[in-house]
């Protein structure tokens, strides 16, 4: 494997307990939360980093940030056709992200690309009308803030045959703080390239709903 074993307690390639949850933080102005198993243990930390050029993702092993264990960086300084590159900490490219084109008021799709550059998973959303009336509602002063508790997406994540891996869910909350990964099926050896796409597609889309 890319990391060394000997010295890792839980690393994202253990065997994994289903359902996780990625609960962002609140009260800080980085976009970052923290994923823990179906038995509460915590698995990893997620934080983007501000003031920088281009948008960069580090997934740490605890919530310290001392140890990096992957790194996805953005191609281009605005959001069109942006494409996250996703490496491990020994530089080693694992996959890539590639969003659609600019955020839809209708819907989100990214692209999901192997080592090799070919396009071979995608993540959509269930229901579109879900981000539309999110927005709609949005809009109202005061009450708009519920959104979060009325209106919360769900995304699929299938192969290119339309077989479902993931479903991620995000839960009822007031600052849209949390999230539900659900796996629907073996990955045959790909958990490591979705789960880190997985949580790059929920930093981005945590605003919508």
């Amino acid at each position: 494997m890319l990391l060394n074993y000997d010295r890792m307690e839980r690393s994202l390639f253990t065997p994994l307990v289903y359902p996780l949850q990625f609960k962002f933080k609140i009260g800080t102005i980085a976009n970052d939360f923290e994923a823990t198993d179906a038995l509460g243990n915590s698995l990893f930390y997620v934080r983007e980093k501000i003031f920088t050029f281009r948008d960069t993702v580090r997934v740490y092993r605890d919530s310290s940030s001392s140890e990096v264990l992957y790194e996805l960086v953005s191609n281009k300084l605005i959001d069109f056709r942006q494409t996250f590159t996703i490496a491990d900490n020994t530089g080693r490219v694992i996959g890539k992200v590639r969003r659609k084109s600019l955020r839809s008021l209708w819907r989100s799709t990214f692209y999901l690309l192997n080592s090799s550059g070919e396009h071979d998973y995608t993540i959509t959303e269930k229901n579109p009308w879900t981000k539309m009336w999110d927005g709609l509602f949005g809009e109202i002063p005061i009450i708009g803030a519920l959104s979060g508790y009325m209106f919360n997406p769900s995304y699929l994540l299938k192969d290119l045959r339309g077989v479902e891996q993931y479903e991620i869910r995000k839960e009822p909350s007031f600052f849209g703080r949390r999230f539900t990964v659900h796996r629907l099926a073996e990955q045959g050896g790909e958990e490591e390239r979705l789960l880190l796409s997985v949580l790059l597609m929920v930093l981005i889309e945590r605003s919508s709903g």
